[in-house]
């Protein structure tokens, strides 16, 4: 496995992201196309095509609802845990004035860089991408699904 950066953090599900979507996808499409052309059965593809999209909005929609929010509250309280460790502060002070999206970011900092980004992305409010930006030592985080 390469070593994890902020060019290769995004991780994909196989199954779901290069089997399951592109065969809804075609299914959509044909039955996009049978509905022009075929006008005996112009009803069934119609209806085919509004179930299929519908499937496939409902998957996209859920698919990791409740592991994606068990584990946001998991990086939350990892968070609080290492901040404080490092600085024998409490974050929960500074949690509502960063998005979740800033402290999953703040994650992926090193122990040594973590307290002075978490302090530049309060003072220069630093968007997400920006923090992962600005990291110089990327601490990886392969358990994320």
């Amino acid at each position: 496995m390469s070593k994890q950066n902020y060019k290769n953090h995004i991780r994909y599900y196989t199954p779901h992201h290069f089997v399951f979507y592109p065969v809804m996808l075609v299914l959509m499409g044909v039955c996009i196309y049978f509905a022009t052309e075929d006008e005996a059965n112009r009803v069934v593809f119609i209806l085919m095509g509004i179930i299929s999209f519908a499937i496939t909005w409902l998957s996209f929609m859920l698919r990791q609802h409740y592991a994606l929010g068990n584990q946001n509250r998991i990086v939350r309280l990892e968070m609080r845990l290492r901040y404080y460790q490092l600085t024998h502060t409490r974050l929960e002070e500074y949690e509502n004035k960063l998005s979740f999206s800033q402290i999953a970011a703040l994650r992926f900092a090193s122990d040594k860089e973590l307290p002075a980004l978490l302090q530049r992305a309060l003072t220069e409010q630093l968007s997400a991408d920006a923090i992962k930006r600005a990291i110089t030592d990327w601490q990886p985080d392969n358990m994320r699904a």
